[in-house]
């Protein structure tokens, strides 16, 4: 039942097979051979079935059907029985025969079924096909091949069939008229004769092993005989092809004498046909296969040959294989194998002919010998012994090219050498220096080839090369003894800085591997190696280059694990303290990446590294030699500023563990009159270097200083012997800098017990001399030194003890130095470096003067505030680097005048000072210029907060100036620009909380109306004035409910005088906040509300604007309906005849009928209780007229009537 299942199931698939569409054909087969898994016997017999009862579907469809029987047959052969075979076979016979025309896909199926099944049942296979192959018939195409085929795929099984296959055969060469029949009989005695070779080759496995080479030799010579002198000459290129890839295996076979007398025409035959085709490779494997079957027999025919061998050979090399074309690169193997056996038999020739050609003009000559040469070497390395010295010679030239290919090809020819002993011999270190010198190659900088441009990058000759030195250094044991110590000689030298990567692996693989062959092994022999580095300038490279742990390839992490190998040579009493430390520091570099790692804490580990180590050492004499390999190092890294950098303060840290003060001297003054002062690094070095040396020797430091200020170098005339007389003006600017960055450095470096009493005595006299300066670095380099000076001061022990009586001069000059920068431009960091300077000195003590504070403060706001706005977004790109330049350094400029500014509020953390900070920047905030305003908000949010997170209120004292400050920033929140409005509210929500601290709330009580006013940013971001408004309404109604009775007036006081704002937004902002606050809180203004109408109408007066007039009308009406009377007294007490404004005044009271009516009743009431008038006569015996005057109570009190 399940058979027929899968019978109807497979027949179904088959039925499908017409179906056009290639997916679905592959899903049947698919199909089909996933049935056969499971049941091979019945789906093979359901095929054949089916293909025999439809003897007239189409030939691609009988193929899907075909190439699956193939599939279940290979994959379930060992299951198959004989009879299932037999169908099989038989099937395909048929199928593969039943067209006498080559109908190339559905008979190569058929004939790949019988391959398959051949593979198990090779004599029924045999059985039928051989029915198909008679004598004097020339047989089917595919009859041959799949002999061919079955020879190559069951070699025991097959051989035995073939003499008399050959027999048969032979005949019928002669029979051949066809390209297509003479080409597989081609096919067919290649793969005879390669099945034949592999047979002889395994006797001891095979079926007979009583075959040999000679049963065969004849008939192959008979076939070989045609195919050479009749079918090679076909103008056909294929079947060329054919008959010369047939020729190469047949060549094994031919009798020995026979392949003896046939060579001078058969190699001739050959190499002629390099000129007929462009694809070589089928006749570079013949020609190999011809070549070794002529060694075989001990040939002399070879010998008259040679050279127009290696003249034919040589250029199939020079000519570059495309990786692309895979048969070039195929080619390229054959001849070197050509070359390999030809090398084998001729060493003296073969090299007489390459080693002259290394010398050629052309790079494809040189690239291709060397090619030769590596292949040579590898392959032929008995006959090569002897050449050593030779070959090694004559790599002289190679060595010195600049052609990247041909670098290439010499990094191949010394791995070549590497692994078979030449690099042992005299010769072999320059090989091995040039394998550095390219590990070594500085990065191509990128740049457009031409479309045709084949040409090799350094980059790539330095990573074959870098690969090429581990390898041989990790995996070539005959090199351990050639490479170590040898390689530490590359280490130092600073022009193979790029290889130390791929020197440092390599010398610790080489280093574990000495250890491991015994304690001491690893130990550098110096009195063996004269020309290794010691162990100083060894410690002090690698430690230098550690700077710096990500450039070269994470050389870092390398350099220290190699000085962590070499702790033995460096000093015995290394070993504890490296292997716990240099692991660590390792850890801290894997741990990081470029981006992560501070630099500065990184130099930190590494000198405080360098501080155990010497501690460590504890040998004066040793430090002594250390610390004088250090100097002599300098000069090696002048391209190197951050490496040198390093140095110098490598150098200071050494100094200060020498125990000889004559020494630290002589250092220092070497130091002094070596430095380049041009450059900046340099400059910061040797400063560094002082600074460090001050904290152990800080009386020789001083001394040397003191001593160089008083040098040749500051004078006018110059000595004639003396070292600087060749120096500029300039370069003299320079080192005066230099040395008043040392006096900073020694300040703050040095202990602070010794340095305070140094300062004003020894340091500040030499650096006041030369504040009259315009060189912009003396300039900055004068900032810096002060700043460390104060900072020193600062840090001090005895700080609260120590007066600083220059602090007001040094303060006065940063102000002088601010000063002279241009107004309309940041192009120098003076400002910003003045102000971090202000920011340590205000700190400390005496106090300033308020005229000096006020000056300080001044300057500073309009030094930078006043600056002109930022270039708008497009000329920034155009300007590109410059732009992004100045940006940075504004908004350095900008941190910098925050800090200084909240280092004076510091000083006084009161309501006093708070307000005095704002007296100076009250005028910014409201500035017409909108940069000037963004920036003074923004410093006032950050002072503001600043304020709030240091206030600390012990007793609760009132807020005296919290309705100023609000009035001065609440408007601001409907500014023009965003960014105001955004700070604004920042600004008021401080000032808010700190009122709230006042009261006694805690620092972090939070308050729920408060922390509404950060929602109201939202609505701040949009330029809508309606949206604008309405958020300014809602602040206002915080504001109401926040501030205290007695800041209501001082805050509508503050807002009013807001009405005169420039900006018409901030303006409006007022009016609308006013009337919200009196909304609010008027009710208990009733005492002020006379002064409040009056400050109305003088302000109407002021401001000649519709919204203000507007806007104070809703104002009075506001009041009047909170204070009627009084409002109504003070408009009657109002001047005769009423001006425009007290009339504006007075109608808004008639904007709402019930307000309106309520005080027309009030008028009448006056008007019939008060006596407006009393008369008086002053002159009545002039007759004059009695003159009436109001009476205090009635209205119009202030008027006088005649």
């Amino acid at each position: 039942m399940t058979e027929s299942r899968i019978k109807r199931l497979a027949t179904t698939l088959m039925d499908a097979t017409t179906d056009k569409d290639p997916l679905v054909q592959e899903q049947i087969y698919n199909a089909l051979c996933h049935l056969g898994e499971s049941e091979p016997e019945e789906i093979l017999n359901s095929c054949d079935e089916y293909l025999r009862q439809h003897d007239k579907l189409a030939y691609p469809h009988r193929v899907i059907i075909l190439k699956a029987m193939e599939t279940v047959v290979k994959n379930n052969i060992a299951l198959l029985d004989k009879s299932t075979a037999k169908v099989v076979i038989f099937l395909a016979s048929n199928e593969m025969t039943k067209s006498k025309e080559v109908i190339r896909d559905w008979q190569q199926a058929a004939s790949n079924v019988l391959v398959a099944v051949g593979q198990r049942f090779i004599n029924k296979v045999m059985e039928e096909v051989l029915t198909k192959f008679q004598p004097g018939i020339l047989p089917h195409y595919f009859v041959m091949q799949t002999f061919a085929n079955l020879s190559v795929s069951n070699v025991f099984g097959m051989v035995p069939f073939l003499n008399s296959i050959l027999g048969t055969m032979l005949p019928m060469l002669g029979m051949a008229k066809q390209d297509h029949m003479k080409s597989v009989f081609c096919y067919a005695l290649q793969h005879f004769s390669e099945s034949i070779q592999e047979y002889l080759a395994n006797l001891d496995k095979a079926p007979d092993p009583t075959v040999r080479k000679d049963t065969f030799s004849n008939e192959i010579f008979s076939a070989y005989e045609v195919l050479f002198n009749s079918w090679l000459q076909h103008r056909e290129a294929k079947l060329r092809l054919a008959v010369v890839e047939a020729m190469g295996p047949m060549s094994y076979l031919l009798p020995s004498e026979k392949l003896e007398e046939q060579l001078p025409k058969l190699i001739p035959g050959i190499l002629a046909l390099y000129k007929k085709h462009t694809e070589a490779f089928y006749i570079s494997k013949s020609l190999c296969q011809i070549l070794e079957a002529s060694v075989n027999i001990g040939s002399r025919s070879l010998d008259v040959q040679l050279d127009s061998l290696l003249g034919t050979l040589h250029p199939q090399i020079c000519a570059p294989a495309d990786p692309a074309v895979p048969l070039t690169v195929k080619n390229h193997t054959e001849v070197l194998r050509c070359f390999t056996v030809l090398a084998c038999s001729f060493p003296d020739r073969v090299l007489a002919f390459l080693l002259p050609k290394l010398e050629s003009s052309n790079e494809r000559t040189r690239v291709g010998t060397l090619l030769i040469m590596r292949q040579i070497i590898n392959s032929a390395p008995s006959q090569m012994e002897i050449k050593k010295p030779f070959i090694l010679s004559s790599m002289k030239l190679p060595l010195q090219d600049s052609n990247n290919k041909v670098k290439r090809a010499v990094v191949q020819v010394i791995s070549a050498m590497a692994h078979h002993g030449y690099l042992e011999q005299p010769g072999g270190e320059a090989m091995m220096e040039f394998l550095v010198r390219q590990c070594a190659l500085p990065s191509d900088a990128p740049k457009k080839q031409p479309p045709d441009a084949d040409d090799l990058t350094s980059d790539s000759v330095q990573s074959i090369s870098v690969n090429t030195l581990f390898l041989l250094s990790t995996t070539v044991d005959r090199m351990n003894n050639v490479l170590w110590p040898y390689l530490l000689e590359f280490v130092t030298p600073v022009q193979f800085t790029n290889a130390l990567t791929p020197l440092c692996k390599s010398l610790m693989s080489l280093a574990v591997k000495k250890q491991e062959e015994g304690e001491n092994a690893s130990l550098i022999r110096y009195d063996l190696n004269a020309n290794l580095p010691s162990p100083y300038a060894l410690t002090t490279r690698l430690l230098v280059v550690s700077s710096q742990p990500y450039v070269g390839d994470c050389r870092g992490a390398a350099a220290l694990r190699l000085l962590n190998v070499l702790h033995y040579s460096v000093h015995p009493a290394l070993e504890q303290l490296w292997s716990k430390q240099v692991p660590l520091l390792v850890e801290h570099i894997e741990e990081n990446t470029e981006k992560s790692l501070s630099q500065k804490e990184w130099e930190e580990k590494l000198l405080l590294f360098l501080q155990e180590t010497l501690a460590a050492v504890a040998d004066n004499t040793w430090i002594c030699h250390f610390v004088t390999e250090m100097c002599r190092q300098l000069n090696s890294y002048n391209g190197f500023p951050l490496e040198k950098n390093f140095l110098y303060k490598c150098i200071g840290t050494t100094l200060g563990a020498c125990a000889s003060k004559d020494l630290v001297q002589k250092q220092l003054q070497e130091l002094l009159e070596t430095a380049r002062y041009h450059e900046e690094a340099e400059r910061e070095g040797l400063a560094s270097c002082f600074g460090i040396c001050a904290i152990n020797h800080l009386e020789e430091t001083l001394a040397k200083l003191e001593d160089f200020v008083r040098s040749d170098v500051f004078k006018k005339s110059v000595g004639l012997f003396s070292i600087f007389k060749d120096r500029s003006d300039n370069e003299v600017e320079k080192i005066k800098s230099t040395l008043i960055l040392c006096y900073g450095y020694v300040a703050v470096s040095a202990p602070k017990e010794l340095v305070l009493s140094r300062i004003e005595a020894d340091i500040l006299k030499n650096i006041f001399q030369y504040f009259n300066t315009k060189d912009l670095t003396l300039k900055l380099c004068l900032i810096r030194s002060i700043c460390m000076i104060s900072q020193a001061i600062y840090n001090g022990a005895k700080c609260g003890d120590f007066v600083f009586s220059r602090k007001a001069e040094l303060v006065a000059q940063m102000v002088e130095f601010i000063k002279a920068e241009p107004p309309e431009a940041m192009r120098t960091p003076v400002r910003q470096r003045a102000m971090i300077t202000c920011t340590y000195l205000v700190v400390l003590e005496p106090h300033l003067s308020d005229p000096d504070r006020t000056e300080l403060i001044d300057t500073c706001l309009a030094g930078v505030l006043a600056l002109p706005p930022p270039e708008p977004a497009k000329e920034r790109e155009e300007n590109g680097g410059d732009a992004s330049h100045k940006e940075v350094l504004y908004g350095d400029t900008l941190s910098a005048l925050k800090d200084l500014l909240k280092s004076l509020l510091q000083r006084n953390l009161t309501p006093h000072g708070l307000q005095d900070m704002f007296a100076h920047l009250g005028p910014w905030i409201k500035s017409n210029k909108e940069h000037e305003r963004q920036r003074a908000v923004e410093v006032s949010a950050a002072l503001l907060e600043f304020y709030l997170s240091k206030l600390n209120v012990s007793t609760v004292i009132p807020f005296y100036n919290l309705g100023v400050l609000i009035a001065l920033f609440s408007p601001r929140c409907s500014d023009s620009l965003a960014s105001v409005r955004q700070d604004a509210v920042d600004c008021v929500y401080c000032l808010l909380y700190i009122q709230l601290c006042y009261e006694g709330f805690a620092r972090d009580h939070r308050d729920e109306m408060v922390e509404g006013l950060k929602a109201l940013k939202k609505g701040l971001e949009e330029p809508d004035f309606t949206v604008l408004f309405r958020t300014c309404n809602n602040i206002a109604m915080v504001i109401g409910k926040r501030v205290p009775p007695d800041q209501l007036m001082s805050l509508l006081l503050a807002m009013f005088e807001g009405l005169a704002d420039p900006d018409k937004n901030c303006s409006r902002a007022a009016t609308v906040m006013i009337n919200s606050l009196l909304k609010e809180r008027g009710a208990v203004l009733q005492e002020k509300v006379p002064d409040i109408m009056s400050i109305i109408h003088s302000k109407l007066e002021e401001v000649d604007e519709e919204h203000i007039r507007k806007a104070a009308q809703q104002t009075v009406y506001i009041l009047a309906s909170q204070h009627k009377s009084v409002v109504v007294s003070s408009l009657l007490g109002s001047p005769l005849p009423f001006d425009s404004h007290t009339c504006a005044m007075w109608r808004s009271l008639a904007t709402e009928p019930t307000l309106a009516s309520r005080i027309l009743e009030q008028l009448l009431e006056k008007v019939n209780s008060d006596v407006p008038y009393k008369e008086s006569k002053s002159f009545p015996l002039l007759g004059s007229a009695a003159e009436r005057v109001a009476t205090p109570s009635a209205p119009g009190r202030h008027m006088r009537f005649v």
